[in-house]
């Protein structure tokens, strides 16, 4: 479950950073040469989408790493993740795979425990 966790958690945020990447440009794009009505127009929180395009990758890439060695940790920053993308840029076509990676690996993070131990993380 923890390898699982891991390879999810960076495909999650190399698949969030391509979503991050057209968001924080389309934010920047329509603030420099303007809104086109009925193409183009910005979104209501421009400071939540542009933080949210680094940090949440950010998060998902560090919480796969993790969830080898740190698997609690690294769950809760892949969930972390998850529910940041889903805040910010919502559920459609271009989010469901790096929202659903990302939560199918906090959630096999956080269940995993080490074989030789009784309780999984405390």
């Amino acid at each position: 479950m923890r390898n699982a966790a891991l390879v999810l958690g960076i495909i999650a945020g190399l698949i969030g950073m391509l979503v991050g990447f057209v968001s924080f440009g389309y934010v920047e794009a329509v603030e420099y040469f303007g809104e086109i009505e009925g193409v183009a127009e910005q979104v209501a929180n421009t400071d939540l989408v542009q933080m949210t395009s680094v940090i949440a990758p950010m998060l998902a890439i560090a919480g796969g790493a993790m969830a080898r060695a740190r698997a609690l940790w690294g769950g809760v920053l892949l969930l972390i993740s998850a529910a940041g993308m889903y805040h910010a840029f919502g559920f459609n076509v271009f989010t469901m795979f790096p929202i659903a990676f990302a939560g199918v690996a906090g959630v096999l993070a956080v269940a995993a425990g080490k074989p030789d131990e009784e309780k999984a993380h405390f």
